[in-house]
């Protein structure tokens, strides 16, 4: 077993070198952490909406987008990616461009940390947690972070508006 597994490690990285196995960590803490989450509600009787709204649905993609992005590329958040990457610079307006570095688990965790993309996978699965155990905090929490993702639009629209007035 442990031969065919290298054997597949070795086809799939090519002249690259991938950190699989930490990968394969990652997948299972959020493995984990969802069948903890499916069991807490369980044994507390709570279950999952009947339907999800538009608006809730709206709600949850802003707040996903927006916690994402905070998390991956905030200047604020950078000591949560410290461990994690390489600061090289900015790479727009409030955000902070970064390399991964280390091997192993380190760097499966510094790719996760700085891709939104990524996040938004863990940060989506947070939020319908959020919903079945306490959601009214959790509706509080989206909406706070649609605003600011709304805002963070406009702030870009202004920019782009005023630049071109200037033109």
């Amino acid at each position: 077993m442990t031969e065919t597994l290298q054997e597949i490690k070795r086809e799939y990285e090519g002249e690259d070198t991938r950190p699989l196995a930490s990968y394969t960590r990652v997948l299972a803490v959020y493995g984990g952490a969802v069948t903890a989450l499916l069991a807490a509600a369980k044994l507390t009787g709570r279950t999952a909406p009947e339907k999800i709204k538009v608006m809730d649905l709206m709600l949850m993609g802003l707040f996903t987008h927006r916690l994402s992005r905070t998390l991956a590329k905030d200047p604020v958040t950078s000591p949560i990616r410290a461990p994690f990457t390489r600061y090289e610079g900015v790479s727009g307006p409030a955000e902070l461009k970064e390399k991964v570095r280390g091997h192993g688990l380190q760097h499966a965790v510094g790719e996760l940390l700085t891709c939104p993309f990524c996040l938004s996978q863990w940060v989506a699965t947070g939020y319908a947690a959020g919903t079945v155990f306490f959601p009214r905090v959790t509706r509080l929490a989206g909406a706070t972070m649609a605003a600011v993702a709304i805002s963070d639009w406009l702030q870009l629209a202004y920019a782009r508006l005023m630049k071109k007035a200037e033109e």
